[in-house]
């Protein structure tokens, strides 16, 4: 080859050729990466610098990756303190609730003394008290002409209205009527029976003035078989309070008796009275009355007779009356018998009606027909009960007066009990034992019939009734339909003005030096001005109708005792002196309140079990910054710039919460208040720790929004270094590929002419 000899043309076009064909590649590799440096050899100093610029972007965007997961660390713990927060608010709902329930104590701790004449207006007690002398309406006696006054010992009962009936026989028509016909016929043509239509039948009643006598058939049950409280007595079994069933026997074998209906009557009646012990009863006729009998006082013929103490009335089955010979009416209907008593000039000219009440100062008077317990044949006193003549008391101002024998003296005496001028003393035998009150003097009657009624000092005199014992006892107003009776004590000067009362510090209040007086100066007059200092201790004060003043804790501290060694709030101060105080009493648990308040909280135990599994669940990639892990973001490749984040242990314990204890806790408002308190400074914990973890977390999100743009701005500066213009290149390989095709067109040219002089070589 080294033969071949070119011309000058051709070695100058196939240069250019070949120079214009590296100049293209280089033009297409510009195209094909888009760089216009694209080694050392290109631009050196573009292309390391480019280099050095694209690896820190890569550095950098390797840091990435570790910041994204540090904010879902952040994230996932911002997650676990707004569920915390929610688990917190669950738990004051809860101590809210056990605010808002019952108190826990049925009974406060307290105590108190009783200041005369006191009221919540003015606790002085400025005003000491006299008893007066109220006066009834002229009372009279039975006496003909009704003008006679009334004494104490006229009694509330009357003579005994007596009934006989027509003469009667059994139901063979021709035997006469007596107490040991039977009720029921046996059947045979010689029947002595009542007469077939007036034979009571199983389930018949007679009522007799409110009380019911039931008739069944069969054979009484034997003592053993009784209700509990009842009694048995031959066909009868009474419930001892007038009420009785009457045992019919069979038709073969009949067993009541006409005299058991009479017996019946008279315990309905209050005529016979009867004592039921272990299911057998003793039935006697009442002491000052007389029975009804049949065919004893007239041959053949019934005769009822009311009590002493109240009209008869009996209301029955006609044909069953009519048969007795008490009636004329017939028939399977009702008809009633009424045996009126008659009053004299040993009664009241107005008898007092059976059930009738008076109500005097609050305190209860009953009547009733029937002798009183304790007396000959009649039931035991009630325990706790005494008897003074025909009255029976309670010793706290209640009481029954009987009307079978009582008088008006007995009511005077129950009235005396009610308003505290008398007091009874109760023995253990049962007998009550009746004492004027110092500087009082006892009800009486005066010589014109009124009724001399002392009011007492304990309050103003205010009498109530029902039935007629207002009217019948002159107590109803001139016109006799009043409905009160009342009447104002005496009042003159004296009180506890110028008294102090002390009470150390109860409960971490503040000490209490009250001074009474008129209100001002810093004295207390008013309730409200007492309370207005003891709230600060933590101890109030109520006042009721009789000046009893009392000093109570709080519903916050229902479970302190006042004057404790743990609570403190010892009573003192001059007004001790003047006054007697009670012992501080205990306060008494409310079982079901504190059942309650028990089952808060457990709730509240189950809170904090969730509080901290919340906490320990609070994790992200194994990291859980409320769980005391750390966290380190690296944000740039030297690691000079960094940011180190440390956790929190939030637990219950972590959060300062402790388990509660049944009994111990929310037992009261304050130890309610003290678990409110925790979870108060707990949830501004949360609310610290969630500011915190918020600043990070913005922190952190610049730092990786401020890296990518970094990495954009490196990479942008390395473009910008080492990319070509595409629209040069372009034009340059167009003009390149021009170019070679006039070379190439050269080259033919030159070579067309060498093989011209060649062929005239030929």
């Amino acid at each position: 080859m080294t033969g071949i000899v070119l011309s000058a043309s051709v070695r100058q076009n196939l240069l250019s050729l070949q120079s214009t064909a590296d100049l293209l590649a280089t033009t297409q590799n510009r195209l094909s990466t888009g760089k216009s440096v694209n080694s050392a050899l290109d631009n050196p100093t573009n292309f390391f610098t480019a280099q050095s610029l694209d690896n820190r972007a890569s550095d950098i965007n390797n840091l990435l990756d570790g910041i994204a997961n540090g904010v879902q660390v952040l994230q996932a713990a911002n997650t676990g303190i707004t569920s915390l927060q929610k688990l917190i608010d669950s738990a004051k709902s809860i101590a809210n609730q056990a605010l808002q329930t019952t108190v826990g104590y049925s009974t406060k701790s307290n105590v108190s003394a009783t200041v005369s004449g006191a009221t919540a207006a003015d606790l002085r007690g400025t005003t000491s008290y006299a008893s007066t002398v109220a006066t009834s309406n002229v009372l009279y006696d039975g006496t003909a002409g009704g003008t006679h006054a009334a004494t104490s010992a006229i009694t509330l009962g009357a003579t005994q209205g007596v009934t006989t009936g027509a003469t009667a026989t059994a139901g063979d028509g021709s035997t006469a009527l007596s107490a040991g016909i039977t009720l029921i016929a046996n059947g045979a043509a010689t029947a002595t029976g009542l007469i077939g239509n007036a034979q009571p039948a199983d389930g018949d009643t007679v009522t007799v003035n409110g009380h019911t006598i039931t008739f069944r058939a069969g054979a009484a049950p034997a003592s053993t078989a009784v209700a509990s409280g009842s009694g048995v007595s031959g066909n009868i079994v009474t419930d001892g309070s007038g009420n009785s069933t009457v045992f019919l026997g069979t038709t073969a074998a009949p067993a009541a008796t006409v005299g058991d209906l009479a017996t019946a009557i008279d315990l309905a009646s209050g005529v016979k009275v009867a004592v039921n012990s272990a299911g057998a009863a003793t039935i006697s006729t009442s002491a000052g009355e007389t029975a009804s009998d049949i065919g004893v006082t007239t041959a053949s013929k019934v005769t009822l007779r009311s009590s002493t103490g109240a009209d008869l009335n009996v209301t029955g089955k006609a044909d069953l009356l009519k048969a007795l010979g008490l009636t004329s009416s017939v028939g399977g209907g009702n008809a009633t018998v009424t045996v009126a008593r008659s009053t004299s000039a040993a009664s009241l000219g107005q008898l007092i009606q059976d059930g009738s009440t008076l109500n005097v100062n609050g305190h209860v008077i009953s009547f009733k027909n029937a002798p009183v317990p304790g007396s000959a044949g009649a039931p035991a006193i009630p325990t706790g009960s005494g008897k003074s003549g025909n009255v029976i008391t309670d010793g706290a101002g209640n009481s029954t007066v009987y009307l079978q024998a009582g008088t008006v003296a007995d009511v005077l005496n129950a009235i005396d009990l009610a308003t505290g001028v008398q007091s009874a003393t109760i023995a253990a035998n049962g007998t009550a034992t009746l004492a004027a009150a110092s500087g009082q003097t006892a009800s009486s009657v005066n010589a014109s019939g009124q009724l001399k009624i002392s009011t007492g000092v304990n309050a103003d005199l205010s009498i109530t009734g029902t039935g007629n014992a207002l009217n019948a006892l002159g107590l109803a107003g001139n016109t006799g339909t009043a409905s009160a009776f009342t009447a104002a004590r005496t009042s003159g000067i004296g009180g506890i003005s110028g008294k102090t009362l002390t009470f150390t510090s109860f409960n971490g209040g503040s000490a209490v030096n009250v001074t009474f007086g008129d209100g001002t100066n810093g004295t207390v007059k008013t309730l409200d001005q007492l309370n207005s200092q003891l709230q600060a201790n933590n101890l109030s004060a109520t006042i009721d109708a009789n000046g009893r003043l009392t000093i109570s804790t709080t519903n916050d501290y229902a479970s302190s005792t006042i004057g404790s060694a743990a609570a403190g709030g010892v009573i003192g101060g001059t007004l001790t002196t003047a006054l007697t105080f009670s012992t501080a009493s205990s306060p008494v648990a409310d079982t079901v309140a504190q059942t309650s308040r028990a089952n808060l909280v457990s709730q509240y135990n189950n809170i904090l079990n969730q509080i901290d599994t919340t906490s320990q669940d609070s994790s992200f990639n194994g990291v859980n910054l409320l769980n005391g892990d750390q966290l380190k973001l690296v944000f740039d490749e030297t690691g000079k710039s960094s940011l180190n984040i440390t956790g929190v242990t939030y637990n219950s314990k972590g959060l300062g919460l402790a388990a509660l204890t049944g009994g111990v806790d929310f037992i009261d408002n304050s130890a309610t208040n003290k678990v409110l308190s925790g979870l108060n400074s707990a949830s501004s914990t949360l609310r610290s720790e969630a500011s915190s973890l918020g600043s990070n977390l913005s922190v952190v999100q610049v730092r990786q929004d401020f890296n990518k743009s970094l990495i954009n701005v490196l990479q942008t500066g390395s473009s910008n270094l080492t990319l070509a213009d595409t629209n040069v290149e372009a034009a340059n390989s167009q003009a390149l590929s021009t170019r070679q095709s006039i070379a190439v067109s050269a080259l033919s040219l030159a070579n067309q002419s060498q093989q011209s002089v060649l062929q005239l070589l030929r």
